[in-house]
């Protein structure tokens, strides 16, 4: 299948040198040339995964997202949620009928990137999937080199519009097997294990990660008493889910920590394949790293908003988001992404039913 991978970064990389691995023709695009050029000189991405380490060449690597996007049937963009709306922008004028935008995971961004997309006066009839978590556990070795820890062996994901999903789930899955579907794309933001896992690790961490130059928050970062709060949090997203009428399984996080539990996203072992890898051991910059920057202030200021909307408590995220507020000195619930700023909070429950299912009216 041809396949675009639009962006640069670990999960970018991952994904493009582990589908091409599988004989997918991917082309590779990134903005910023001087950052593309050892893998365009390489003509490929050097993988390291459990098996060993070997050269993946890629089909095309370029700066020329329309040559990227030419007759491509999947375009993926595991990107962080602060980079969607700019992708969308640069991608809005080549996209066309019935290609499939997987943005794994998307903070909602499926609306936001559609709106733009019409905005551009691009009328193609397009589907967006998002997930509920990226498909690798990955970092970058050198500009060539990507280290993949984990595959993820259950993907749940959801379409927007829904309408479109058998269409899109079969295009997502031919490169994703592991892709459980799920009923709407709020399903799918709704299942986002970034804004659960992070916020406590970022913020319950975030003396020793300005103290020492390089820190790992998921080996010594993980104590019992941030995982209490993971588990707290995590309670509060899935009530939340169970008001608005999504089903289980849930995923609980709790999944991903004990292996005698149901089999989390990335399997069984996977938060030790993560520590044992030392790839997260680095240096975090607090105030703008993507777990503050995604999971905080767009991820959690949204499941915050939901709650509000549905009538859920949740102590424990507006804590926590309040945390993040007051360390980075900005009100992370008046941003981008909450319930309000997207213009669904005065949708009713039927409204919502009908936007997630339809999409919106030009």
């Amino acid at each position: 299948m041809k396949i675009s991978v639009i962006g640069g970064g670990h999960g970018c990389h991952a994904a493009a040198a582990d589908l091409a691995e599988q004989g997918h023709r991917i082309s590779l695009w990134r903005r910023d040339g001087q950052a593309l050029a050892a893998i365009k000189a390489a003509g490929g991405i050097r993988l390291i995964d459990s098996t060993g380490e070997g050269h993946i060449p890629l089909h095309c690597v370029t700066t020329d997202i329309g040559q990227a996007l030419d007759d491509t049937e999947l375009i993926l963009s595991p990107l962080p949620a602060t980079a969607q709306d700019a992708v969308a922008g640069a991608m809005a004028p080549h996209l066309t009928d019935g290609q499939v935008i997987f943005i794994p995971p998307g903070t909602l961004g499926a609306v936001t990137m559609s709106r733009i997309v019409r905005r551009a006066g691009n009328r193609a009839e397009l589907a967006y999937v998002e997930a509920g978590t990226l498909p690798y556990l990955a970092r970058m070795r050198s500009d060539d080199a990507v280290a993949i820890s984990a595959r993820t062996t259950r993907l749940p994901s959801g379409v927007y519009p829904a309408r479109l999903s058998e269409h899109a789930l079969a295009i997502a899955s031919a490169a994703f097997p592991a892709i459980e579907p799920l009923s709407d794309v709020l399903d799918a933001a709704l299942m986002n294990a970034g804004p659960i896992i992070h916020p406590p690790l970022i913020l319950m961490n975030a003396g020793p990660m300005q103290h020492f130059d390089r820190w790992d928050i998921h080996n010594e970062g993980t104590q019992p008493a941030i995982r209490a709060v993971t588990d707290a949090l995590d309670g509060e997203r899935i009530a939340i889910r169970e008001a608005l009428g999504y089903r289980a399984p849930h995923f609980p996080l709790a999944d991903h920590y004990d292996d005698s539990r149901p089999e989390w996203m990335y399997g069984n072992a996977a938060h030790e394949m993560l520590t044992d890898s030392g790839d997260w051991r680095e240096h975090i910059e607090l105030l703008r790293h993507r777990y503050m920057r995604e999971d905080v202030a767009l991820g959690l200021a949204l499941l915050v908003s939901i709650a509000a909307w549905a009538g859920v408590p949740c102590p424990v995220a507006t804590g926590l988001l309040a945390m993040g507020s007051a360390i980075c000195g900005e009100d992370f619930r008046l941003g981008p992404r909450t319930w309000e700023t997207l213009g669904l909070a005065g949708y009713s429950a039927a409204d919502l039913q009908t936007m997630l299912r339809e999409g919106e009216t030009p």
